[in-house]
């Protein structure tokens, strides 16, 4: 049976964030993950979660000035320091959180060139590694599709797993996101049985629109049988926007004890 994880940064957006743990739970979620807690003290965090009855399961290294662009700094030559800062704050509040997974994101492509950038975000992954696999935290690459992320330096699974073979850490592993994929590259089903054993996490919303499944081009209630049929045990996060509020899109869930 599917494990599913409620993303807190766009689903119960109609409550404050450090609300929609409990509302998670009473949703029938037992896992949350977010996208950036860092307005947020850890210990805040943590009481929310322990309160509500919820595993925290991923959230993203800090990822740089957005506003300015900015998209992360893993593969960018030249911010080495700021990608150690970031690992080092997103270790720290993984500690308080006790989660074990952070998403690092790589930043956009840039006039040095891939090979360089794909030097750098090797090297930068499995120095980080190290760090990472002392506190027992696995680092997360995603391939982000180009349609939403224009420029952004990986996007596609290919390019994900061709980094992690030269990374070649047992804890820096994929994060494998069937939205971005079904952009991207399409043919799911084919994916997920070739990508089997290398993605820890999966995160999922429908095309076109990133809504909930039930509203959109993909069958997720097949691929949800598929992950049980190829034995997939990870959480799957609800990285989604709910079409007409969060409660009433989750219809979909109620197979599998989700949405009431």
């Amino acid at each position: 049976m599917p494990n599913f994880a409620a993303n807190l940064s766009t689903l119960f957006t109609e409550l404050p964030f450090l609300e929609r743990f409990a509302a998670a739970r009473k949703a029938g979620f037992r896992a949350v993950e977010f996208q950036a807690p860092y307005d947020y003290a850890a210990a805040e965090i943590a009481a929310s979660a322990a309160a509500a009855g919820v595993k925290i399961v991923l959230f993203n290294a800090p990822m740089g000035n957005a506003k300015a662009g900015e998209r992360g700094f893993g593969a960018q030559p030249g911010r080495e320091e700021d990608f150690d800062a970031s690992v080092a704050k997103a270790l720290d509040y993984a500690r308080a959180l006790d989660c074990r997974q952070i998403h690092v994101l790589a930043g956009l492509a840039s006039a040095d060139g891939r090979a360089k950038q794909e030097a750098v975000y090797v090297a930068n992954l499995q120095r980080a590694a190290a760090r990472a696999a002392a506190q027992g935290v696995t680092l997360l690459i995603e391939p982000l599709n180009r349609r939403d992320n224009p420029g952004y330096f990986l996007s596609t699974t290919a390019e994900a797993v061709a980094i992690l073979d030269r990374v070649a850490h047992a804890n820096v592993a994929l994060q494998f996101d069937l939205y971005h994929c079904q952009i991207s590259e399409g043919d799911l089903a084919q994916h997920m049985r070739d990508l089997k054993g290398r993605y820890p996490h999966v995160q999922v919303a429908n095309v076109p629109g990133r809504h909930e499944p039930g509203q959109g081009e993909i069958d997720f209630a097949f691929l949800f049988d598929l992950f049980d049929e190829i034995g997939y045990g990870g959480w799957i996060g609800c990285e989604y926007r709910p079409k007409h509020g969060t409660l009433a899109g989750l219809a979909w869930g109620r197979r599998w004890g989700i949405g009431g």
